[in-house]
């Protein structure tokens, strides 16, 4: 058995064994997600853990029992347990209630009622509130992803081959008999993060629930074309309309992402809010009384032009509405009971809280502590919301908030929650131009004047972001259980603190982000319990570009760790998979700000020794940026490694592949930061 699955087993996830052993730590399950089951006797949360192999995550529904006077098979008092309701070697996702409480969810399971049955591709599926197995209500040759119902009426997005419906799966089947993976595509994007565009497109899908499986099974949108390439939706109450985002071709590869109300019963489409210089975008979130719809009303970003994300509000009859919120970009909604308010989650100087924001009056802020909230779920008689609640020292674990108090409960999770080895705290400095730059500090067990800790600078990526939630990708926790300080600073550009903080670094990424770095760093580094001379800088996506930038503008560094990262920006812009949105803010190919900007044109100035991290399949900042980069540190004969993963994406995903990402990072450090002897991982042997 492997060291995840002994750890698993002994059920311990103290700080010593989650994060001293890399080992231990991937073996840590996750809570995904929240859903208020209809009747408030339960929460249902999709959890990733360990799969039996030790070498990748499966995902189950687990339920929270609920106080009060309910009836069903699993009511009980607050401290009840968390209990598993799925299990299955494809796993489980995209839970959501229906109206009697049975839950819906999709996986690729195979059914055992049917013959030769396919499990290639997830189909819907049901679970009964009164208890019982799970039954496959519908499938399609493309598989079904996100799933909403109301009353009888369920609502899905599949995947669609152009053509008669009656024979795609036959195509499908005859496409991969033969050996084909070629794709034709006639229009702009390609490919998106991790996966390529095609060959099919997503549609949505009617239907209603039957006594076995969905009937009167109907496409919604036959004429979709790409219009509904990542859509987010929703069903009013009543079940009569789905409101989804609709992507409009525009000239010049660029998209526009209009709001559409489709009615369940014709198929008939009208566009709800559409305004030139905007899209509209989820989070999505319809008033209980069916009248509203709240989303997210992003500006289309120019040379001049930042980027900015307002809620807004708008009347689902007449399409008329507005933004609310100020300066808080919507992370995600939900309604209060009586359809009078939004309850909004936001980022806000390094948290993430909840606020409320009325339809008329003053936004004002539920949560008071440091947390990062997501998926709010209101109480039926608007005195309660329950949420996942996290931070940068607090895994995600679901939470009850009293709206009239304040007051927050956490309750049992179907995940424990690790010490984590050291303290948090809050720091900030004044940079060059008289702005405040604040940021997390994590501290190790131990770290004082008498044995002060060598020093971590970590960016985020982005760079429209924040450090403000639980990270299980960065985890700075890791780095103080071996004895680091991490500095998680929001320069500008980062989210929460206004759009003006934006401004100062629209197109002026490198210059004005290393100042703000520069000023925060000072700050933690004249601290005493922080040792001033061994330092290094690490940051993935954006936080790589400016790991890179750094290198060619500063020799205060020890080492630096670039994770994904933008190397050549003409290059990359018109490389990754969404080149349209960064070449408004940088301009055409061969514009000025790519000379001003391109961390590589100042290659010949880098001296610190640079681990270069990447993974093949990153459509982001596609591999290519890498290569470059790698190439350039050994033709001109800067030290440097380069770690390679070719089977992964933006992120490290796989647990084996996050044991060698740190155990490589750790082993850099204590070469160039520590002084130590270069000793190569076993994990990359």
């Amino acid at each position: 058995m492997s060291a995840c699955g002994r750890s698993l087993r002994r059920g311990r996830f103290d700080h010593v064994s989650a994060f001293n052993d890399i080992r231990d730590y991937v073996a840590i399950p996750r809570v995904l997600s929240l859903k208020l089951s209809p009747d408030e006797s339960r929460l249902v949360s999709v959890v990733q853990s360990l799969n039996p192999d030790g070498k990748s995550y499966g995902t189950a529904l687990w339920a929270i029992p609920l106080p009060g006077p309910l009836s069903g098979p699993h009511t009980g008092s607050p401290d009840t347990a968390p209990y598993r309701l799925t299990r299955s070697a494809k796993g489980e996702s995209q839970a959501v209630f229906t109206a009697s409480g049975d839950v819906l969810f999709t996986s690729a399971r195979a059914d055992a009622t049917v013959k030769d049955s396919s499990d290639e591709t997830p189909s819907l599926w049901l679970l009964p509130r009164a208890g019982g197995e799970a039954r496959q209500i519908a499938t399609r040759p493309g598989g079904i992803g996100a799933v909403r119902a109301a009353g009888d009426v369920v609502v899905f997005a599949a995947d669609v081959l152009d053509g008669e419906e009656s024979t795609e799966e036959e195509r499908r089947k005859a496409r991969k008999d033969a050996g084909i993976s070629a794709i034709l595509y006639e229009g702009y994007p390609v490919r998106f993060w991790d996966h390529d565009l095609g060959p099919g497109r997503t549609r949505l899908f009617a239907a209603r629930l039957g006594a076995d499986r969905l009937e009167d099974v109907r496409d919604l949108t036959p004429d979709a074309g790409e219009a509904l390439r990542e859509v987010a939706f929703e069903l009013t109450p009543d079940g009569a309309t789905v409101v989804a985002t609709w992507r409009i071709p525009l000239p010049g590869g660029e998209l526009r992402s209009d709001l559409v109300a489709i009615d369940v019963a014709t198929g008939e489409r009208r566009t709800l809010f559409t305004e030139t210089g905007f899209d509209f975008t989820g989070p999505l979130a319809i008033s209980p009384d069916g009248a509203r719809v709240a989303c997210s009303r992003d500006r289309v970003d120019s040379l001049e032009v930042s980027a900015k994300a307002e809620l807004w509000i708008g009347d689902l009859a007449t399409g008329q509405g507005r933004t609310y919120a100020g300066d808080l970009f919507p992370m995600d909604l939900a309604w209060t009971p009586d359809s009078t308010a939004v309850h909004l989650v936001a980022d806000f100087q390094g948290r993430r809280p909840l606020f409320r924001v009325p339809l008329d009056g003053e936004t004002t802020r539920l949560t008071q502590d440091h947390a990062a909230y997501l998926a709010p779920n209101p109480a039926a008689d608007g005195t309660t919301l329950y949420a996942l609640r996290s931070a940068i020292d607090l895994a995600p674990a679901p939470a009850r908030i009293d709206l009239a108090t304040g007051e927050i409960t956490d309750l049992p999770s179907p995940a424990p929650r690790p010490e984590v080895p050291g303290t948090l705290t809050e720091i900030s400095a004044t940079a060059d131009d008289g702005a405040t730059v604040r940021g997390w500090l994590v501290l190790p067990e131990g770290a004082s004047a008498d044995d002060p800790a060598p020093f971590l600078l970590w960016i985020h990526g982005g760079p429209i972001a924040s450090w403000n939630d639980w990270q299980w990708r960065w985890q700075a926790w890791i780095m103080a259980q071996h004895g680091y300080a991490v500095l998680m600073p929001d320069p500008c550009l980062s989210t929460g603190y206004g759009q003006e903080w934006i401004d100062r670094g629209w197109g002026n990424w490198g210059p004005r982000t290393q100042a703000d770095l520069d000023a925060i760093v000072d700050a933690a580094l004249a601290r005493d319990d922080i040792d001033s001379e061994r330092i290094a800088a690490m940051g993935g996506s954006f936080g790589g570009y400016m790991a890179n930038w750094i290198a060619g503008h500063s020799d205060r560094y020890k080492a630096i760790v670039t994770h994904a990262s933008l190397w050549n920006l003409d290059q990359f812009v018109g490389t990754t998979d969404a080149s349209s949105y960064w070449q408004r803010e940088f301009g055409a190919p061969g514009a000025e700000r790519y000379q001003l900007l391109s961390p590589h044109l100042s290659l010949d100035k880098i001296t610190t020794p640079m681990l270069v991290i990447h993974g093949d399949k990153d459509y982001r900042v596609p591999i290519g940026e890498a290569l470059r980069l790698w190439w350039d540190l050994q033709r001109t004969g800067v030290e440097s490694k380069y770690l390679y993963f070719p089977d992964e994406n933006h992120w490290i995903l796989k647990p084996g592949n996050a044991v060698a990402w740190y155990e490589t990072v750790l082993a850099f450090l204590a070469q160039h930061v520590l002084g130590q002897e270069w000793k190569r991982p076993d994990s990359v042997v």
